[in-house]
């Protein structure tokens, strides 16, 4: 049986808090959608007085009406739901006027009513100012789209300066996979992660009785699944014209990360490029990475890498063999997948080994990333800007024999030297960290820092 709820416990904790307040508090929660941003308040109202609605993709009347009839449900009141309410305004100041019992009231996919009713943040604006902020009620707007969300709360929107808070729901741990998937070993739940990320609703997709890869053949490659259509169904909903960022998303997922690179492999005009990158910044799908030692960001250094590993699968073996999968011919793209998964996971894995040196801490450091100058590459650079100390290590998403890894180790140090930072006065380190690598404790010996997949507990 898989779990309904994890891995919210901070989130939670600060939704109390507010609620203990006894204060009037207008909060926005955002993030993906399938993040899990539902369920959270879902569990935070439990047992409190609250109102929800999900806002739908209809006419704002019929919206307002149906609010209109969970307030009078709550109220258990048939009149209020008879008056003729001509905005959200006049909705709320009248529903305040019949309660002053602490109520959280909460609106989701908050988005859906802008859309409709391009006044609805002005109007929320006054019921803020004039009924709300004056009351001990809590409002709650919830949004999946990131941008429209962020407008909310830019100096331009009618609704800036008024929250109390905001909450960006990301994706859940890595570390917190194998609570979804308890029979899988640790490499099985970094191959999930690679295609799947750290969303909830994509992650009890999986059947813990499946191999790895029949899950993503059941999953991925049938056309009547939800994870084989839904990159497409969440970029329609954000841009109008996607053509162009599925050009863009493409070459990134094959590996094109400058913006040269994408520039010629999408053979897009350059002038225009830039504005479609910046927008698939904004909805966290991609972002941009500079060498990790660098001080002053330069663009012509960027990098331009996805955040979000279902985007990056989809694009680099669903969307390129849509054909085949259309044609019902599941097998021949599992081959594709099984024959480049392991080289796809190699960057993949080193996100998941940040996670876990943040975790362990060979040392204090404030700073990890990678690093690269010219045809010279380290997969990550730890820094410590007080002690000066800085390590540099290698991740291979493979098994490693002894002396495998000291001439790994080797090469490492000769480019550790083209790294500028603090060179007269640094400690230098070294590591690897690998699936498997034989004769660890020898290479601990020689003071290099040394894991595997059997140091991570994951339990």
């Amino acid at each position: 049986m898989f779990q309904q709820f994890i891995d919210r416990s901070d989130e939670l904790k600060i939704l109390e808090e507010r609620y203990k307040s006894n204060k009037p508090e207008f909060l926005i929660i955002y993030g993906r959608r399938r993040i899990g941003k539902t369920e959270l308040v879902l569990k935070f109202i439990k047992n409190k007085p609250n109102i929800y609605f999900l806002a739908e993709e209809k006419r704002d009347i019929e919206n307002r009406n149906e609010m209109q009839s969970i307030m009078g449900n709550f109220l258990n009141d048939d009149e209020f739901k008879l008056i003729k309410f001509d905005n959200w305004t006049s909705l709320f100041k009248s529903f305040l006027k019949r309660t002053k019992k602490r109520t959280i009231i909460v609106i989701d996919e908050f988005p859906y009513l802008i859309k409709q009713n391009p006044a609805v943040p002005s109007e929320f604006q006054k019921i803020w100012d004039l009924s709300l902020s004056k009351s001990n009620m809590i409002l709650i707007l919830i949004g999946s789209s990131i941008s429209m969300m962020e407008k909310l709360l830019g100096e331009k929107s009618p609704l800036h300066g008024r929250r109390t808070g905001q909450l960006e729901i990301n994706p859940i741990n890595i570390f917190e996979i194998k609570k979804f998937l308890p029979m899988y070993k640790i490499e099985d739940c970094i191959n999930v992660y690679g295609c799947v990320d750290c969303i909830p609703l994509y992650l009890k997709q999986f059947r813990g009785s499946l191999s790895f890869y029949e899950n993503v053949k059941n999953i991925f490659l049938n056309r009547d699944k939800l994870l084989y259509s839904e990159a497409e169904i969440l970029l329609r909903q954000e841009f109008r014209e996607t053509a162009n960022y599925f050009s863009i998303l493409k070459a990134i997922s094959f590996g094109y990360t400058r913006h040269s690179e994408i520039v010629s492999y999408t053979d897009l005009d350059k002038t225009i490029i830039s504005k479609y990158i910046q927008n698939l910044e904004k909805v966290r799908i991609i972002k941009r990475e500079y060498p990790v030692t660098e001080r002053k960001e330069k663009r012509k250094n960027a990098r331009y890498i996805f955040t979000d590993n279902y985007f990056r699968f989809w694009f680099r073996f669903i969307y390129p063999n849509k054909t085949i999968i259309e044609r019902g011919e599941a097998e021949q793209a599992i081959k594709i997948l099984k024959q480049n998964y392991n080289s796809y996971l190699g960057l993949i894995f080193e996100e998941v080994v940040k996670e876990f040196l943040w975790r362990t801490k060979p040392f204090q450091f404030q700073k990890i990333g990678r690093w690269w100058y010219k045809d010279k590459e380290i997969d990550l650079v730890m820094l410590n800007e007080q002690t000066k100390d800085i390590a540099f290590f290698e991740c291979k998403w493979k098994k490693l024999g002894y002396q495998q890894c000291l001439k790994i180790l080797e090469e490492l140090q000769e480019k550790a030297s083209f790294v500028e930072w603090f060179n007269e006065k640094r400690k230098e380190h070294y590591g690897i960290i690998a699936k498997k690598i034989e004769n660890k404790e020898d290479l601990r010996k020689k003071d290099y820092l040394i894991y595997d997949l059997d140091d991570w507990d994951i339990k």
